[in-house]
């Protein structure tokens, strides 16, 4: 890797005259002039050298000078992918390419995304998915509200399945042009819907990444969105869960699973060893200290169950896990809201007035999958394509995710291992993060470490062939030093000695 970093410097070094040097704020400025050799494929908008520690996003500063660069790449029907391409200085560049995605309906280039990656010294690119937020609502779905792009065959399936592979040959051909070089390694690195987007550039474009890591994702979109729906049905007055009562069931549970990793710190491990009897938080069992109505419980059961198909009562997207408890406020009316309706309105009954309560929960399941499943799922347990390219793929799910069904990623495991002929972990792996939230800290878990090492995982394995046996979770956000273990699928971390704020003090078994 270091020699091919200083051939890349040296091919830099010869375009400039020893007499006149070129600038690199001249060279980035020189990207966006007329008749710059990028063909017809795609076109640049504008080039804007960035001095260092000049730009502020969400609080972080660039920490080196880059070019900046604004582009578009069409795709049918008169549409446009925005993508922008953050190209650190050479001496600081190591080399390698990164697409960064998206999150819930897009619409926007996710500019925290390209800084925090551009600070490790990649050369990165993201886009708006193919359409622009601006025009639909400013990203934002609600009831009774016309999204364009939902109406729109092309940006639907621009959205997930495709324009990252858009934006990313036109990202390394600018890249390529800048640095006299191509980029060594390329990966891919998104959550929520930009865990959505990893799989479908294993699935759909199997060969235009080295790795990619998935978090959180929402790979089953159409279905996750039916769980937004059914657990806001299932919690109207009086089935309505309180945040005090959403605690006190977490508590409860944390109370009787906190030590089976062999540390008391609040959090569980693994809730699928977990062996809490929930139905003692019920009044009718007795319980004074704050207990659950039977409208209540009713309620709970429907949120650990999933939806159902009413036809043949099949399962049709997991339901939450012990220790989640605490974070489902947002299930019980706005995220259905913000999706489900959106969703159903627009892309699969085009009525704005479509009541989402008269849902069949049999025969509309498979006009949703017809209609939307069919351009924003990317499920196929066949990724066989991915792994003979070469690629390595690491996905994550915080335990505590608000949004997705923690299980379901093991699910998904699951049928990619049966699919592909049983032992996977070769190219792919699974971290579950205990006490982890949606792409991030979970707002009941402040002491869990929300920080997680994966790219650094990933490139290990690519680079070097080094599969990783185990994952650094740091930083949590209670400004503590603790540090965890993460373990790949099956495995779990367990505390052996030592201090139990250091990771090195637990072993994945």
């Amino acid at each position: 890797m270091i020699a091919l970093k200083l051939l890349f410097l040296a091919a830099y070094a010869a375009q400039a005259s020893p007499c006149q040097p070129a600038g690199d704020a001249e060279r980035c400025a020189d990207i966006a002039k007329p008749g710059t050799a990028f063909g017809e494929q795609f076109s640049i908008i504008n080039a804007t050298y960035v001095p260092a520690a000049s730009l502020n996003i969400s609080g972080s500063f660039n920490q080196f000078p880059f070019c900046r660069v604004y582009a578009q790449v069409p795709y049918p029907e008169n549409n446009t992918v925005g993508f922008e391409v953050w190209l650190p200085e050479p001496k600081s560049y190591n080399g390698n390419f990164l697409a960064v995605g998206n999150g819930g309906f897009a619409g926007n280039v996710e500019q925290s995304a390209l800084m925090f990656n551009m600070n490790m010294g990649f050369a990165v690119a993201g886009g708006d998915s193919g359409h622009l937020g601006s025009q639909n609502n400013n990203g934002q779905g609600a009831p009774g509200v016309y999204i364009p792009y939902l109406h729109d065959e092309n940006q639907v399936s621009a959205w997930i399945h495709n324009s990252i592979a858009l934006f990313t040959p036109p990202a390394k051909a600018v890249v390529e042009h800048l640095y006299s070089t191509a980029p060594v390694y390329t990966y891919y690195v998104g959550c929520s819907t930009g865990g959505a987007q990893g799989f479908a550039l294993a699935q759909f474009h199997p060969t235009l990444f080295d790795g990619i890591v998935a978090g959180c994702p929402g790979n089953w979109y159409s279905h996750l969105s039916l769980s937004f729906l059914w657990n806001a049905i299932s919690s109207t007055s009086p089935y309505f869960l309180p945040q005090e009562t959403l605690d006190y069931i977490t508590s409860s549970v944390v109370k009787a699973c906190d030590e089976l990793d062999g540390v008391l710190d609040g959090i569980i491990e693994d809730p699928l060893v977990c062996k809490f009897d929930f139905e003692s938080l019920s009044c009718a069992a007795d319980n004074t200290s704050g207990c659950l109505t039977t409208e209540q419980m009713v309620t709970l059961r429907r949120f650990y169950d999933g939806p159902h198909d009413s036809r043949d009562n099949s399962s049709l997207y997991p339901g939450f896990s012990f220790g989640s408890e605490s974070e489902w406020m947002l299930q019980q009316e706005e995220l259905a809201n913000a999706f489900t309706i959106p969703i159903l309105q627009n892309l699969v009954f085009d009525n704005l007035s479509y009541d989402a309560t008269a849902f069949n929960w049999g025969s509309d399941v498979d006009v949703l999958d017809k209609k939307a499943g069919t351009f924003i799922d990317e499920t196929s347990p066949d990724l066989s394509a991915f792994r003979a390219n070469g690629g390595k793929m690491i996905v994550t799910q915080g335990w505590a995710d608000p949004f997705n069904a923690a299980v379901w990623p093991i699910q998904h495991f699951q049928q990619i291992e049966a699919a592909m002929g049983g032992n996977i972990d070769d190219w792919f792996e699974l971290y579950m993060v205990p006490g982890g939230g949606h792409c991030g800290a979970a707002q009941g878990y402040p002491q869990a470490p929300a920080i997680l090492s994966s790219l650094d995982a990933l490139t290990g394995w690519v680079e070097a062939g080094n599969r990783p046996a185990e994952m650094l979770s740091s930083a949590p956000a209670d400004g503590s030093n603790r540090t965890r273990k993460l373990c790949p699928y099956p495995k779990t971390s367990h505390y052996t000695e030592g201090d139990s704020d250091d990771w090195a003090s637990f072993v994945c078994a």
